[in-house]
C-alpha cells in the first residue's frame, strides 16, 4: 500500500495581500479613534489696567484689562464665555465671549465697565465658562472705590 503524504494547500501571495488590505480597511472603519478629552483651566497673571482699590468718579467709564494664561489642554474657541459670578455687573454684558487662546498661551481679557453712581467700594467678579456651561479657572475681578462728595471747609 502507498501512503499519501500530506501537502499543505498552496497559498496565492496576491490573495494574502488582498486579505490584509481588506482587514486594514475594516479595522479603520469599524474601530473609531477615541477623541482625547481635554481639560480647561485659566490662570490669572496680572491686572493690566485699573489696579485694585483705584478711586474713580461716579459714572466713570472703566476700561479693565487682565492678563491670563490658558493653562488647560483645550484651546479656547468662540464657544467659550466669561460670566459675572459675584458683585455688581457695572454695565458690562454677561455673558460675553472669552478671547480665543491656544493651550499654553497668554491672552488679554478686556471689558468695559461703568462706575456706579453711589460712593462706596465695589468688586465685580467674573469667571470663564466652557461650552458645556462648566466654570473653570480662577475668577478675576475689578475692584474700585467710587469717590463721594467731599465736605467743604468754612
Amino acid at each position: 500500500p502507498t501512503l499519501d503524504v500530506y501537502k499543505p494547500p498552496t497559498v496565492d501571495p496576491a490573495m494574502l495581500d488582498f486579505q490584509a488590505t481588506e482587514a486594514a480597511k475594516l479595522t479603520a472603519v469599524s474601530l473609531p479613534t477615541p477623541t482625547p478629552v481635554c481639560s480647561n483651566n485659566l490662570q490669572f497673571l496680572e491686572d493690566l489696567s485699573i489696579e485694585d482699590g483705584t478711586v474713580v468718579a461716579p459714572g466713570d467709564g472703566l476700561d479693565k484689562r487682565w492678563k491670563v494664561r490658558n493653562t488647560g489642554t483645550c484651546n479656547w474657541n468662540t464657544e467659550y464665555e466669561v460670566r459675572l459670578v459675584a458683585g455688581p455687573i457695572m454695565g458690562a454684558p454677561s455673558p460675553q465671549a472669552l478671547y480665543p487662546a491656544l493651550s499654553g498661551t497668554e491672552t488679554e481679557i478686556r471689558m468695559v465697565f461703568a462706575a456706579p453712581d453711589e460712593p462706596g467700594a465695589y468688586r465685580s467678579a467674573w469667571q470663564a465658562f466652557a461650552p458645556d456651561g462648566t466654570p473653570f479657572g480662577v475668577s478675576f475681578f475689578i475692584d474700585i472705590v467710587v469717590e463721594g462728595e467731599t465736605a467743604t471747609e468754612e
